[in-house]
Order: structure tokens, then C-alpha cells, then sequence
């Protein structure tokens, strides 16, 4: 989508059952081998009592939205806050969903950011700004 067919309120959402093998991929391509996220032993003695999935990984499914729906293909990032608010288990699902919140100056767009378990727990939110591609010149 083009700055121009962007609206407040627009939103996009894209769910995925978090995996074992999603999680050792991402350690192993990050060299986050943290053992809360690797090691079952070690995280049974965490506060968590079990492997939890990295931050980074549960926050990275808003640039799949971003570079594939909204404002998809061709878009740019510029800027991502997140908080972790609630641990994130292996083999939880997770939906996230960006919503527009502001059309910027220079074609930026805001967006409102947040993943929720089925359960509907906020496990992560935050703000994004991206710029949409532009259309190809005439």
C-alpha cells in the first residue's frame, strides 16, 4: 500500500504457534543461546519454571506484517519500541496486530503494535514507523 491508501484504523494481523525448532533457529542465527530459551534444566529454575521464547523472536513477527501486508511489500523500517510484557512459552500461539495511528510528515506512518497468546494475554506491544512504498513513477 501507498502513503495515499493508508488510513488511521487501518490494522493487519498474522498468528503463528511458536515452535522448539523456531526457537534453536533463532538462537543459532542471533548467538542468543541464552538458557532460559535453550537449556530445560536451567529454566526450571527460573522464575518461569520453563524455556521461554527470546524477545527479539517474539517481536520480530511485526516486520512479517509490515513487509508482507501492511503496508507490505517494498516498505521501510524506521523505528521499533517494544515492551515484553508477559513471558512467552514454547508452543504458545501468538496473534500480532499493527494498527495505524498517525500519517507523519516526510510519508511516515505510525503504528500501534501488540501480541497477544490465545489466551489473550498482551505478551508485547510497542510503536512503529514505517515508510510505505512509493508508487512507480509515471
Amino acid at each position: 500500500m501507498y502513503y495515499d491508501q493508508i488510513s488511521v484504523g487501518d490494522s493487519a494481523s498474522v498468528e503463528k504457534t511458536i515452535s522448539e525448532s523456531d526457537v534453536y533457529l533463532f538462537a543459532g542465527i542471533t548467538g542468543d543461546l541464552n538458557p532460559a530459551h535453550v537449556n530445560q534444566a536451567f529454566a526450571e529454575t527460573t522464575k518461569f519454571g520453563t524455556r521461554i521464547v527470546h524477545g527479539m523472536l517474539t517481536g520480530s513477527f511485526f516486520s512479517t506484517i509490515f513487509g508482507t501486508q501492511l503496508p507490505g511489500l517494498g516498505s521501510i523500517y524506521v523505528s521499533q519500541s517494544l515492551a515484553f510484557t508477559a513471558p512467552v512459552v514454547i508452543g504458545s500461539t501468538v496473534k500480532w496486530t499493527v494498527t495505524v495511528t498517525e500519517k507523519a510528515e516526510k510519508g511516515r506512518v505510525h503504528f500501534a503494535c501488540s501480541g497477544t497468546t490465545a489466551d489473550g494475554t498482551e505478551v508485547v506491544k510497542g510503536e512503529a514507523v514505517l515508510l510505505p512504498p512509493r508508487p512507480p513513477k509515471a
